[in-house]
């Protein structure tokens, strides 16, 4: 047999009866394409009826922001590239990044949902929704940015702490010299932020003490406010060697670079190949980039969530650590 199969299990798979595990089914359709079968038609109406389906809920940031329409768009694309069972991928942006908003957006997308994935900010009432859907037997994922350190929430994203090591690694390497370094933040709750700039910290504890490690701005994760702390950073030290983007805002971090004249006058690392980041490493705004592999991150959040939805509750904790993307106008 072309399937590897016995010709009862192809029986089984063209009458509809029996159990026959998804993968066999996959390689009897494949088997069946490849020689032409003519009761295709029927093997394929019965491996569609045997996949698993499953409802996921996903809740990202601003729609305006190019990252999370990238991230969405991947997420989709894995949806879809589920082989044993059906992925309906429901995806909503928070404008309002409020805790409450959060919170109650979490709860009223888990009431239709099986497994959800979500970005959001360490806080109380964002934990209390994740406990009460996790009663629910409604599993969460934090995407990007961790919301739990001990593995109570399932994570898929990258090391934050490696991220912002090889961050300072880039500055030291690239600037001419020890000077003073900018640091911005978009909100000190989301945990990979805040792992961001203690690793970029860290580096220079360890690696270079003479460079001046200016107190970090916060961005509020908009980019007008980014625009402002970056214009504030450069009239109030002309001398700045380097900024750092330790996370939301780098496009009014990068219009506040242009406005002021100082483009390409210092190293600036940022975050994610996108548009805007691609078009500043072209023109030497931008000097490094640190980019989540999006496709490898949305694989790995649909094969989780699936993991977690089989298992139920007390099925474990999943985390996936992914290795990070680095680009310069070199490699882009």
């Amino acid at each position: 047999m072309a399937a590897d199969v016995s010709v009862a299990t192809v029986n089984r798979v063209l009458a509809g009866s029996g159990h026959v595990r998804p993968p066999t089914m996959q390689r009897v359709m494949a088997a069946a394409e490849a020689i032409g079968f003519y009761g295709i038609g029927a093997i394929h109406s019965r491996v569609a009826a045997a996949r698993a389906k499953y409802r996921f809920g996903f809740l990202l940031h601003q729609p305006s922001r190019a990252f999370y329409q990238n991230l969405a768009a991947a997420l989709r694309a894995a949806a879809g590239r589920m082989q044993d069972c059906e992925i309906d991928a429901r995806i909503e942006f928070l404008d309002d990044l409020s805790p409450e908003t959060t919170a109650a957006h979490m709860v009223a997308l888990g009431r239709d949902c099986d497994a959800l994935g979500v970005v959001a900010a360490v806080h109380p009432l964002v934990t209390q929704a994740i406990e009460a859907l996790q009663e629910q037997g409604k599993p969460v994922f934090s995407l990007v940015s961790q919301l739990s350190a001990t593995g109570e929430v399932h994570y898929v994203g990258l090391d934050a702490w490696k991220v912002g090591r090889t961050a300072a690694w880039a500055v030291h390497h690239l600037c001419k010299g020890p000077g003073k370094l900018g640091i911005l933040v978009g909100n000190h709750r989301y945990r990979c932020q805040e792992m961001n700039e203690s690793g970029f910290r860290s580096y220079f504890r360890e690696h270079a003490p003479d460079f001046t490690l200016l107190e970090p701005l916060s961005t509020f994760e908009t980019r007008a406010v980014a625009q402002e702390m970056t214009e504030r950073l450069l009239r109030e030290h002309s001398d700045l060697a380097a900024l750092y983007v330790a996370g939301g805002g780098i496009s009014g971090a990068l219009a506040g670079l242009r406005a002021s004249g100082r483009a390409g006058g210092l190293v600036v690392v940022g975050y994610e190949l996108m548009d805007i980041t691609r078009a500043a490493l072209l023109d030497r705004t931008l000097t490094f980039v640190i980019s989540h592999p999006l496709e490898r991150l949305a694989d790995a959040a649909m094969a989780g969530m699936v993991r977690a939805a089989e298992a139920g509750p007390g099925g474990g904790s999943y985390t996936s650590v992914l290795p990070f993307e680095i680009y310069t106008a070199e490699n882009i």
